[in-house]
């Protein structure tokens, strides 16, 4: 027969497992809930990890994308992952891919 305390201790472990799996569900969720509600200089400089200077800046130089209200500058989430996407710098294997496959279209025409 198995000893009662470590049949608890496994059942407790599980319990503990599924709370923390719904409670993470849940996170989610609220996350992409909000993720259509704008956000302030102050949270897209947190969301970017930027000084709220820097977001000023390139929000003056049209780097970033804003919506703007009057006086007030508001971000999405959604367009700064993507603004953040774009700077993306291709690996080297992907440079030399691309090499390859312009070398060959150059030689076939």
């Amino acid at each position: 027969m198995s000893n009662p305390f470590e049949e608890l201790s496994e059942r407790l472990l599980n319990i503990e497992k599924i709370l923390f799996e719904l409670n993470f569900r849940d996170n989610l969720q609220f996350k992409s809930s909000n993720s259509s509600h704008p956000l302030t200089v102050k949270e897209a400089a947190e969301f970017l990890n930027l000084a709220v200077p820097t977001i000023y800046s390139l929000v003056s130089k049209r780097k970033l994308p804003v919506n703007k209200r009057g006086n007030k500058l508001y971000f999405y989430e959604q367009e700064l992952s993507e603004w953040v996407k774009t700077g993306r710098k291709k690996t080297l294997h992907e440079i030399d891919n691309t090499a390859f496959l312009t070398k060959g279209k150059s030689q076939v025409s």
